[in-house]
C-alpha cells in the first residue's frame, strides 16, 4: 500500500518538504481513542500519542488529531510512535457539539465526499437530509445521497420516495442500494474514485457498516440484526474509523448521529436552500423575515407552489438555529475577552505594588 492509496497528495507533500519533516514517517490517523491514535503508514500501523509540546500547546480540541488527519511520526519502540506534527487540513466535517451549544465537534478531516446514508424505513426524513447537505456544503465537500434497504419496499414506493427527495434537493447524486440483495452495489462501487476519501454520515441502524462490507467485498465491520419492534438495525459502530478499499478509495465510518446541529460556517445554508436565498434578494424590504411581510418574494413563491412548504419551514428552523449558535459564540468571545482584560489588569496591579 502506498501513501497515495491512503489519500496522500501534493498538498501534504509540499507541507512536508517546506517544514523539514523528511526524516519522519508520514501516516494517516485511521482511528482515535481519547489521547491515543492508530496511524497507518505505507508499511505498518502504529499506536501513537502526541508529543508533549503539541498536546500542551493545543488551545482547543480542534487542534488535536482526528480521524483523517495526516501526521508525521517517529517510532520509539516496535509498533509505538510519537506524533511530531499534524498536517494542515483541506476540509473539516463538523457539527455542533452535543449538549454544548456554541461549541463544535469535528467528525473527520481531509474529506472529499460526504455519503449521506438513509434507510427507506423509519429513518427516512428529507428534513434531516437537508441538514446533512448543509454540513457538507459548509465543509466544502461533495454530497452524495445513499438510500439503503430498498429490498424492504416496492419499486413504486421507492419511486415515490425519490420524488420526495428530488422535489426539494437539486443537483445531488442519489444512489439506491440493498446490502441484502446487493442491488446497486456494483454500480456504486464503480463510481467511487481511487485516492478520494468518503465520509459516511447518517443515523444509527441505517446500514452504514453493511454498506462498507458490501463495497469492500468482505466482512470488515460488525453489523446488527434488524429489530422487529422498531424496524431498524441496531447501532454497532462505536468510534470513527478510516477504511481503505481495494479499489484505492478510502471510507470513514462514523457512529450514528442522533443530533445534526449546524454551526456558523458560511455557505452551508445558502447552498442547501439556494432558491430561497435567491428569492430573498427580491423581497420588497431588505430586513424581511420571510414570515408575514407583504412583498415577500419567498412567501409569494410558496403560494404559487414554486417552493416546497416543508422545505421552507426547515429553512426557517435552521436559520433560527444558526442565529442562536452565532449569538452564543459571540457572547462567549465577549466573556473571554472581558476575562482576559481582568487578568491583565490584575497582573499589572500586582506588578505595580512591587514598586
Amino acid at each position: 500500500m502506498t501513501l497515495e492509496d491512503l489519500g496522500y497528495n501534493h498538498f501534504f507533500e509540499e507541507y512536508r518538504q517546506k517544514n523539514g519533516l523528511d526524516a519522519l514517517i508520514v501516516g494517516r490517523v485511521i482511528a482515535a481513542h481519547r489521547a491515543r491514535y492508530t496511524v497507518k503508514t505505507e508499511q505498518s500501523e502504529f499506536d501513537a500519542e502526541l508529543l508533549g509540546n503539541l498536546r500542551y500547546s493545543a488551545e482547543t480540541k480542534d487542534d488535536l488529531p482526528t480521524v483523517g488527519d495526516w501526521v508525521a511520526i517517529a517510532e520509539y519502540e516496535e509498533g509505538k510512535a510519537l506524533i511530531h506534527a499534524v498536517f494542515p487540513r483541506y476540509s473539516i466535517v463538523q457539527r455542533q457539539a452535543i449538549g454544548k451549544f456554541g461549541e463544535k465537534q469535528i467528525i473527520a478531516s481531509n474529506i472529499d465526499y460526504g455519503l449521506i446514508v438513509q434507510a427507506v424505513n423509519r429513518d427516512f426524513n428529507v428534513n434531516r437530509l437537508e441538514r446533512y447537505l448543509t454540513i457538507c456544503y459548509a465543509s466544502k465537500i461533495h454530497p452524495i445521497v445513499v438510500i439503503t434497504k430498498i429490498d424492504l419496499i416496492t419499486e413504486q414506493a421507492l419511486n415515490d420516495l425519490l420524488d420526495q427527495i428530488n422535489s426539494r434537493i437539486k443537483n445531488v447524486p442519489i444512489i439506491t442500494v440493498s446490502n441484502t440483495t446487493k442491488e446497486g452495489i456494483e454500480a456504486f462501487r464503480e463510481m467511487i474514485l481511487k485516492g478520494k476519501t468518503y465520509c459516511l454520515l447518517g443515523s444509527s441502524g441505517v446500514g452504514k457498516s453493511s454498506l462498507i462490507n458490501s463495497l469492500s467485498g468482505e466482512d470488515r465491520m460488525k453489523t446488527g440484526v434488524i429489530s422487529e419492534s422498531i424496524d431498524r438495525g441496531k447501532h454497532v459502530t462505536t468510534h470513527r474509523e478510516l477504511i481503505p478499499l481495494v479499489n484505492g478509495a478510502i471510507l470513514i465510518d462514523n457512529p450514528g448521529m442522533r443530533e445534526v446541529g449546524i454551526t456558523d460556517r458560511s455557505g452551508g445554508l445558502e447552498s442547501t436552500f439556494e432558491k430561497i436565498y435567491d428569492l430573498a434578494a427580491q423581497c420588497r424590504f431588505s430586513d424581511c423575515t420571510h414570515t408575514s411581510e407583504k412583498g415577500c418574494a419567498i412567501i409569494a413563491a410558496i403560494e404559487k407552489g414554486d417552493i416546497d412548504q416543508l422545505s421552507y419551514e426547515n429553512y426557517l428552523k435552521m436559520e433560527r438555529e444558526k442565529a442562536h449558535y452565532e449569538s452564543t459564540v459571540a457572547e462567549r468571545r465577549k466573556k473571554d475577552k472581558s476575562f482576559g482584560k481582568m487578568v491583565k489588569k490584575a497582573v499589572k496591579d500586582k506588578n505595580n505594588k512591587k514598586y
